[in-house]
C-alpha cells in the first residue's frame, strides 16, 4: 500500500515541480523585456522565497493538525492561478506582487508532500522515499525547461500559463486520487512539539544539516539567477538552449535519485553519499567558469543534478530520523531552509554578477567547499537517529 501511495507522491510532486521547471528558462528574459536589470531579477526569485520562508512552517503546522492533503490542494490552486497572472503582466510592480502572492500560497504544497513521505515510511526506509521523491523533481526538470524553452520562443507569457494550467491539473488529480496520511486520531498530538522555528533550527541540535540545506539552496540559487544571464552575455545562448541544458541536468538527477540513492545509502551510509553530493556541487561551480559551449555547460551543470539527488534525499532523511519534532513541523523547517537560501542567494548572485560574471560561481564554489569540510569534521557528533 505504502507502495502504492509512493508512486502517487511522485506523480504530484512531478507536476508541482514541472510549473517551477517550464519558467526557470524564460523568466528572467520575461523580466528583461521589462527593463528590469539583474538585481530585479534577483528580487523576484527572492520575494516568492521570502513568503515560502515564513509561511512554510505556519503551513506544516497547519497540516499537522488538518491532515495533509487540503494543504496541498491549497497550494497547487494557489500555484495555478498565481503563475498565470504573473503571465499577464506587463509591468515589474505587477510581477512582484503576483511572485508574493504565489510565494505565500504554495508553501502549503512541497513541505507536505515531504511529510507525507516520512508519515508513510519508517525511518530506515526514508532515504529511499526520499529518493523517489526527489527523482520526480528530477524528472520534471528534464520536460519542464524544454516546454519553457519552447513556448517561451513562441510568447514570453505561454509558459506561464502552461505553468498556471498543469497545477490546476494537479490539483484535481490529488482531489480524485490522492488518499490522506495522516489519519485524525493521530492530528495535533504532542502540541509542544509545533514549536520549531527556522531560526532555532540554525542553532538547535541538528543545526549543521539545516545550516547545510540552506547553503546547498543559497549557493544553487545564486546559479540559477545569474545563468540564464551567463550564457546570454558571454555565447549569445538562448532560453531554448538554456531549457535543454536543464534537460541534460534532470535526466541525471533523475538517474540518481530514483535508482541509484537507495543502492548508495545501504552500500556507503547516508553521510558518505550526502559528502559526496557536496562535493560534485562544490567541483560543479568551478567548471562552470571553464564551459566553452552547450555541450560542456550541459555535462558540468549535470554534476548539480547529481549532486542534488544525493543532498536532498539524505540531508531531509538524517533530520527526519533525528528529529523530536512532529513531521509537518520539520518539513516545513526544512522548506523554510531551503527557502531562505532562495531568498538570499538570487540577491547576492545578481549583486555579484553586476560586479563580474564569474563572482558567483566563484562564490558557491567556496561557500558548498566549506559547509563540506565542516559536515566531515563534524558529522560524528550529530545526535542519533531516534
Amino acid at each position: 500500500m505504502h507502495k502504492k501511495l509512493l508512486v502517487l507522491l511522485f506523480s504530484v510532486m512531478f507536476f508541482i515541480m514541472l510549473g517551477f521547471g517550464i519558467i526557470i528558462p524564460i523568466l528572467p528574459f520575461f523580466a528583461e523585456q521589462i527593463g528590469a536589470d539583474s538585481f530585479e531579477i534577483g528580487l523576484l526569485f527572492a520575494s516568492y522565497n521570502i513568503m515560502q520562508f515564513l509561511f512554510s512552517p505556519l503551513w506544516g503546522s497547519l497540516s499537522d493538525r488538518v491532515g495533509r492533503k487540503p494543504l496541498i490542494v491549497t497550494g497547487l490552486l494557489g500555484f495555478s492561478v498565481t503563475f498565470v497572472l504573473f503571465g499577464l503582466s506587463d509591468t515589474y510592480a505587477e510581477m512582484l506582487l503576483y511572485r508574493i502572492m504565489g510565494g505565500v500560497l504554495s508553501a502549503a504544497a512541497i513541505p507536505t508532500v515531504t511529510a507525507m513521505v516520512a508519515d508513510l515510511f519508517p525511518p530506515e526506509e526514508r532515504a529511499k522515499g526520499m529518493g523517489v521523491i526527489g527523482a520526480g523533481v528530477g524528472l520534471s526538470f528534464v520536460f519542464g525547461p524544454v516546454i519553457g524553452g519552447l513556448l517561451g520562443d513562441m510568447n514570453a507569457s505561454y509558459p506561464f500559463f502552461a505553468a498556471g494550467g498543469v497545477a490546476l491539473v494537479t490539483t484535481l488529480f490529488v482531489l480524485a486520487v490522492l488518499p490522506e496520511s495522516l489519519p485524525p486520531k493521530k492530528r495535533g498530538q504532542s502540541s509542544e512539539k509545533r514549536r520549531l522555528n527556522p531560526l532555532a533550527a540554525m542553532t538547535g541540535r541538528l543545526a549543521l544539516l539545516y545550516n547545510l540545506l540552506f547553503i546547498v539552496s543559497f549557493s544553487f540559487a545564486g546559479l540559477e539567477a545569474t545563468f540564464a544571464l551567463y550564457i546570454g552575455h558571454q555565447f549569445g545562448m538562448t532560453a531554448k538552449d538554456l531549457g535543454y541544458m536543464f534537460l541534460v541536468m534532470g535526466v541525471i538527477a533523475a538517474i540518481v535519485q530514483g535508482g541509484l540513492i537507495g543502492r548508495m545509502v545501504k552500500k556507503w551510509g547516508e553521510p558518505a553519499v550526502l559528502s559526496l553530493g557536496l562535493g560534485l556541487y562544490a567541483v560543479g561551480f568551478v567548471l562552470i567558469l571553464a564551459g566553452q559551449g552547450f555541450w560542456s555547460l550541459s555535462l558540468f551543470l549535470s554534476l548539480f543534478g547529481a549532486g542534488q539527488g544525493m543532498i536532498r534525499a539524505t540531508a531531509t532523511s538524517m533530520i527526519t530520523r533525528r528529529t523530536n519534532q512532529a513531521q509537518g513541523v520539520t518539513s516545513g523547517a526544512m522548506s523554510s531552509m531551503d527557502s531562505l537560501g532562495r531568498i538570499l542567494g538570487p540577491l547576492v548572485g545578481g549583486a555579484l554578477f553586476s560586479w563580474h560574471y564569474s563572482a558567483p560561481y566563484i562564490a558557491g564554489a567556496v561557500l558548498v567547499g566549506g559547509i563540506l569540510i565542516l559536515f566531515v569534521l563534524r558529522n560524528r557528533v550529530l545526535p542519533e537517529p531516534t
